[in-house]
């Protein structure tokens, strides 16, 4: 069993910056790939950044150019950084490993004011 906790979520004014941390419990090697997926109430889950087991990444439209994915090997630790943030990525934000099964975090509420 892999266990994923998140953390970093919280309160910020449109314009702020967040980091979230996301720490796994065995390798991230062990893992295709990980990332980042928000779900709104009443919305779907939808991808927000990914990085795979070579390093490449990739972004949702709706925020590319403002987040950033990135992992510290020796931590076994994927962060999200999320820099001009906007009342719509208000959501709880969820970490997700994947390798022959999917695995997912609990959660963390990002709330963005206006």
């Amino acid at each position: 069993q892999v266990q994923l906790v998140e953390s970093g979520g919280g309160l910020v004014q449109a314009g702020g910056s967040l980091r979230l941390s996301c720490a796994a419990s065995r390798s991230i090697f062990d893992f295709y790939n990980m990332g980042w997926y928000r779900q709104a109430p009443g919305k779907q889950r939808e991808l927000v950044a990914i990085i795979t087991y070579g390093g490449i990444t990739n972004y949702g439209d709706s925020v590319k150019g403002r987040f950033t994915i990135s992992r510290d090997n020796a931590k076994n630790t994927v962060y999200l950084q999320m820099n001009s943030l906007k009342p719509e990525d208000t959501s709880v934000y969820y970490c997700r490993a994947l390798a022959d099964t999917v695995f997912w975090g609990q959660g963390t509420q990002v709330t963005v004011s206006s």
